[in-house]
Parts: structure tokens; sequence; C-alpha cells
């Protein structure tokens, strides 16, 4: 299975929805996502109530960044953190680079991080001729095929495990069968040897704590705790609107994050790291290095419409609930983000540039992202504000001009509108077919392609409104004589009695 081609999201969803396989491993993983996250809030009990916790924890975080992260940045530094700050991508990578040229690195050894694809920081170390390999097993799949990953949890959710066997033969010079247990354990053993061997471990970060400045990671293999401690020299990507004020506020995240993104009660680990190794401790990295990421997070800042975007965990609940995701998976996206969230955020990180607005377009705006997200973002209506500010900014086609002018002229008067749905339903009589159009015919094409069309009705509703009206009002039985007079002595009662009526 190929990659989607295509130079937009249009193209590239066409691409997606011819690969059968695709279309079946993305519904059948993020099906067992989503009921997984169903079963677990269900379980929970009081789910909305914890939502409304988790968006109000976010949503004062970063009202007040600036405070948070002049607060992080200090006690992180008090326990001896190098703290650095990133004003684009290009930044965090230069930053990463000067910090395995100072140690004299030669390998990187990597645990999950989006922050990381977002900076492209595996190329930046190729450049340099450093070695950086990826620990998450999904994430290590994915760099053996050289894609970028397709889902926010699951990065290689695209493949199976005979396209997994053939990657991993290919790495162990012989053919491993496709039995999950014999291709974890070459994985496994593959890694070992590279943390051993790593000069630098970098992470990346789902919370930082501001009352401390300890950074916290969720995961489930293991591998982000080995990236930590064995590698001498620590590096952690942390985008900077990934604060929470305290430990306190942790506990309403671990309760959210893991059971929207997996269906789990926790993740299996669950590490909290506070600076560099002390004196007596066993393990951990001799340096520690946090590299804070702007990269276009700040300009939503103040912005009434998108500021809630940074409020964002990154569960990937909505890519799950999504149906537009559902169907043409995560390549089809641009840039590092997929689904509802990326849909906004790729926009938004690239300073709403007109290159980058088709994805807006890549939704049904029915709202499933909104429901499942557990800090409640509106996501259905920022890409409604995107739309809009396409149009504000003339990227409009001209078809869709014409159209939307058509559109707004019809439904302006009910006279043009009536003589509308009587040409439809006259028109449709050469396409319709058990109650369905299945025509590919001209702009039908964009839908009939993959579903129907239902039919117009013979009689609109309108039309039916008169006989429907005249059958309600006989329905309703006039009040009896000796009703209306039981009704008025409780009234009068009520009236003596200083009651409402």
């Amino acid at each position: 299975m190929s990659k989607p081609q295509g130079s937009n999201v249009k193209e590239r969803a066409k691409s997606a929805l011819k690969d059968e396989f695709l279309i079946d491993a993305v519904k059948f993983t993020t099906e067992k996502l989503k009921n997984g996250k169903k079963a677990a809030t269900e379980e929970h009990g009081n789910w909305e109530e914890w939502r409304e916790r988790g968006r109000l924890i976010r949503a004062h975080t970063i009202s007040h960044l600036d405070y948070y992260l002049s607060k992080f940045i200090e006690n992180a530094r008090a326990q001896g953190v190098h703290v650095h700050f990133a004003p684009e991508a290009k930044d965090a990578a230069r930053i990463a680079i000067e910090i395995a040229k100072h140690r004299g690195a030669k390998s990187v050894v990597k645990s999950k991080s989006m922050v990381s694809e977002e900076v492209h920081i595996n190329e930046a170390f190729e450049k340099l001729g450093i070695e950086s390999i990826e620990s998450d097993l999904g994430e290590y799949i994915i760099q053996l095929a050289n894609e970028p990953p397709s889902h926010i949890i699951i990065p290689a959710i695209h493949k199976n495990r005979y396209q997994i066997a053939d990657l991993l033969s290919k790495e162990a010079g012989e053919t491993l069968p496709p039995e999950t247990k014999i291709l974890a354990g070459f994985a496994r053993r593959k890694l070992r040897d590279k943390f051993l061997e790593a000069d630098i471990g970098l992470t990346g970060c789902n919370f930082g704590i501001a009352e401390t400045g300890s950074v916290v990671i969720f995961e489930n293999e293991g591998n982000a705790r080995m990236v930590s401690t064995v590698p001498k020299t620590q590096i952690t990507l942390m985008g900077m609107e990934r604060l929470i004020p305290s430990w306190d506020d942790l506990e309403v995240m671990a309760t959210l994050l893991p059971r929207s993104a997996t269906g789990q009660k926790l993740t299996v680990y669950m590490s909290g790291i506070t600076g560099p190794r002390r004196e007596h401790d066993g393990d951990g990295p001799e340096e520690m290095h946090i590299i804070i990421v702007d990269n276009g997070r700040s300009l939503q800042l103040g912005d009434p419409e998108f500021q809630e975007l940074l409020n964002c965990i990154r569960c990937g609940a909505c890519l799950n609930a999504c149906p537009v995701y559902r169907h043409i998976g995560g390549h089809s996206y641009p840039g590092t983000y997929s689904g509802p969230i990326g849909a906004v955020l790729t926009p938004a990180l690239n300073k709403n540039t007109q290159e980058w607005h088709d994805v807006a377009n890549a939704s049904s705006l029915c709202g499933a992202c909104y429901e499942a997200c557990p800090v409640k973002i509106p996501l259905h209506d920022m890409l409604v504000y995107l739309r809009n500010r396409k149009v504000e900014r003339g990227y409009t086609a001209s078809g869709e001009k014409m159209a939307m002018k058509g559109f707004k002229m019809l439904m302006g008067s009910h006279k043009l509108f009536r003589k509308a749905v009587k040409a439809g339903q006259i028109g449709q009589k050469l396409l319709v077919r058990d109650g369905y159009i299945r025509s590919q015919i001209g702009p039908l094409k964009g839908w009939t392609a993959y579903r129907h069309i239902p039919a117009l009705p013979k009689r609109s509703f309108r039309e039916q409104w008169p006989g429907l009206s005249a059958e309600i009002e006989k329905s309703i039985q006039p009040m009896s004589g000796e009703m209306e007079l039981r009704m008025e002595e409780i009234v009068q009662a009520r009236r003596k009695g200083g009651g409402h009526v």
C-alpha cells in the first residue's frame, strides 16, 4: 500500500478511497478505539463533569500562558535543566543540533513525539550524520517505511502485520513470519542495543508542570523511560501550550487523556521527570535540555476564534470519531497532524496561508469531533471560521463563487425556490432508480462516486402541510363542558389558597 498521491486534500482523498485495505484498516482500528473510549467513559460515570474540569484547566492555563511559562522555566532551571525557546520549527532543530554537536553525539534514540515530527528533527540529525532511531514500535515501523505518522496515537494504523513483517525482515536480513510476538521481539532486541549505544535521548512531553518545572510523559511500551534514563543527555521537545499549573491538575488530565485516546483507565507508564540525575539517583541523564517550541502557537493567543485550539491534549479522539478521517486516513491531510485537529492546527501553525486552506473543506461539520474531545474544543466551529477567512481573503474558486451566488438568490425567494424544486422533481426522473440517484454525471459525481443521493419526494413538505395541518386539527378533540367546569374549580381553589395557578 502506498501513500495517497496528489497536490491537495481532494486529490489525496480520491487516491485513498481507491485503497480498500487502507479504508478497512483505518475503519477497524478507529472503531476499536472509539468503542474503547465509549466503554471507559461510561464506566467512569460522570464523564461530562470531568470534561468540563479539563476544559477549565486548559482554558485557564492558556489565558495566563505567559505567567505559567515563566514559572515553568524558572522552576525547571532551578532543577538544573537547560531551557531553550524556539520561535520556529527551524530554531528547534537548530538548537537540538547545537546540543548534539556540543556533546559530540553520534546517535540519538527517540520516544514518540509529534512535535519532533512537526520540526522534522530526524531529517536535521540525518543531514549532520547523526543516527536518529525511533523507539516507539509504531514510529519505528513508519521510519523504516520512510513515511510520516498517519494517526496521532497509532502512527502505523494504516499497516497490517504482513506489511510490517516485510519491513522488519529487510532490517533483520532474514524472513520474519507475520506473527506479532516474533515481530515485536525482533524490534525489542534491535532497539535495546540502540538504547545502550545512544549519546542522546529525545522525548516529547504530554504535560509540563509549572509549579515544579517537571515534564510528564504518558506511554504504553516503556521505551520513553529507557530514552529518558539510559543516555547521558536528554532533550525534551515541548509545545509551548502543553503546560498545566500543578500536579493536582494532572489528576484530571491523567483521567481524560488515556480514556479518550485508547479507552485505558491509565497508560501503562506515566513518568514525571524533574531535572537531570541527582547525586544519589540510580539512573537518569547527566544533562537535561527542554526546547519550548512556538512555531505558530502564539499567533492563536487572543484570537477569539482560535485560542481554544491550544487547549488540545493530543489524545486523537477527534480522529477516531471523524467520518472523513475514517474514510481517507491520515496521509490525505497535509502537514504533521491529521483529522479534525489537523484540519485546524495545520493552517493555524502555518499562518493560515493559501496553501493550507483546502484542508478546512475536509469535514462534514457534523460535530462528532467536539463530542469526542475531552476538553471540549469546538473544532467544527473553527472549521467554519477557516472557511470564512478563506472567502474573505479571496481564495474561493470562481465556480464556487457562482454557485454560492446562485444559492443565495434561490434561497432568498420562496417563489424561485418552489420553481427549482418542481424542476428538480421533473428533471430527476431519468436518473432515479429505486428511490436513489446513482448516476455519476457532472457535479453529482463528487457525491455519487461513493454514495447514493435520495431522490426528491413527489410532494415537498410545504406542499403536504395544508393536508397535514387539517389532520392535526381534527385529531385535537375539544374539551368537554364537564372538563371545563372541573378546571375552573381547580383554578378558583388555587386562588383562594394563595397558590399559583
